[in-house]
Formats: C-alpha cells, sequence, structure tokens
C-alpha cells in the first residue's frame, strides 16, 4: 500500500467553502485510498464535507493533502489538481 502527501495553497476567493468542499468530498469519494487534509492543527477526512468544513480554511492556507491506498498517487493528484485550479470556480 503506498503513502503520498503534497502541499498545496488554497487559491480561489472564498476558500474552501460549502460548494467546493461537496466538490473535494465527492471527488474523493471515487478513490479507495484514504484521503487526509492537514492544516496546521487540525485534520480532516476529506471525503467528509463536514469535516472539511470545520477546517475553516480561507485564500492563501496551506494544506497538507496526504492520500494511503492502493490508488494514493491517482487521488493525491486529482485531489490537488482541484484545488489548484480553485475547484474549477473561476
Amino acid at each position: 500500500m503506498s503513502k503520498c502527501s503534497e502541499a498545496v495553497t488554497i487559491v480561489n476567493q472564498l476558500g474552501l467553502h460549502a460548494r467546493a468542499a461537496s466538490k473535494l468530498a465527492q471527488l474523493c469519494q471515487q478513490f479507495s485510498a484514504r484521503i487526509e487534509l492537514v492544516q496546521e492543527d487540525k485534520s480532516a477526512d476529506a471525503s467528509s464535507v463536514l469535516a472539511l468544513l470545520m477546517l475553516a480554511s480561507s485564500k492563501g492556507k496551506t494544506l497538507q493533502v496526504c492520500a494511503e491506498g492502493t490508488d494514493a498517487q491517482q487521488a493525491l493528484d486529482a485531489v490537488v489538481n482541484l484545488i489548484k485550479n480553485g475547484f474549477d470556480e473561476n
């Protein structure tokens, strides 16, 4: 089982708000890997909208995306791309 992680910065104006969290959670549910987001001293299961909202990630915040599982690298790449693209809101 592989494990990988990457730091990424929130770039969209509204940060990790409800619509963005929902989009991210839906993406994460497509993978078998366990995906977690870590911001400072808080962490969240990336497949849970509520957990993501509890991070209160605003524009400019840096998140560590951690994935563990058979498709960890693909999951990590997809999550990082979604965040870097501003959750496709631009």
